[in-house]
């Protein structure tokens, strides 16, 4: 056990990529739509995704997918 395993994990917009299958660019577009969960920002003009938000929002889309 590590003494911050209590905080969340951040990723960055490489890995949310990749987690999602969606490129950076799809990303940024749902974001801006409000249809993506929203990033940290970080020093020097950089941000990153809490990883737990970034697979609930997977979560979500596969849940709608099989009520639909």
């Amino acid at each position: 056990m590590h003494d911050n395993d209590n905080f969340p994990a951040l990723i960055s917009i490489k890995e949310t990529a990749r987690l999602t299958s969606m490129s950076r660019q799809a990303i940024d577009v749902y974001r801006k739509r409000g249809e993506f969960v929203q990033p940290v920002s970080l020093p020097g003009r950089r941000f990153a995704f809490v990883r737990a938000e970034v697979i609930a929002w997977i979560n979500e889309r596969v849940a709608s997918r099989v009520a639909a």
